[in-house]
């Protein structure tokens, strides 16, 4: 799939230095641990990836139980690449690739959940995310 200069495809292999770059680009503690990541990316089950040339300007990652529920783990965009759709075009792929499923889930942080609404997510008025974590983001 191309988004105008961005292509989106599904891979699981990047390098360090990519995975890296891209993590802390939007501050997130997990791009000081770029050998676990490569590890991740391996293993979740789907993986999205947004190329602008050979820059890795997105990625969106999913693991699921096979049949009722997808959990979407990251979706980021590049500072420079956001407002240009490549957010909702990573998710439209996990919602396209888990149309059969019963649930899709994503916690999202409060001021990201304008966004996630606006993809068709829901705020749960229920329950709320809980983590045992040394991630700082």
């Amino acid at each position: 799939m191309r988004l105008g200069e961005i292509a989106i495809r599904e891979e699981h292999e990047f390098t360090k230095e990519q995975l890296q770059n891209l993590f802390l680009s939007v501050e997130w503690s997990s791009g000081h641990y770029p050998d676990r990541l490569v590890v991740a990316m391996r293993n979740f089950e789907t993986v999205y990836a947004a190329w602008d040339g050979e820059k890795l300007a997105g990625l969106i990652c999913a693991m699921d139980d096979g049949s009722m529920t997808a959990y979407v783990h990251y979706l980021l965009v590049r500072p420079e690449c956001q407002g240009k759709g490549i957010g909702k075009a990573l998710v439209e792929r996990i919602k396209e690739r888990y149309a059969d499923y019963l649930r899709i889930v994503v916690v999202a942080y409060d001021d990201e959940m304008g966004f996630y609404e606006h993809c068709g997510f829901e705020k749960a008025s229920h329950s709320s995310p809980m983590f045992i974590t040394s991630l700082w983001t």
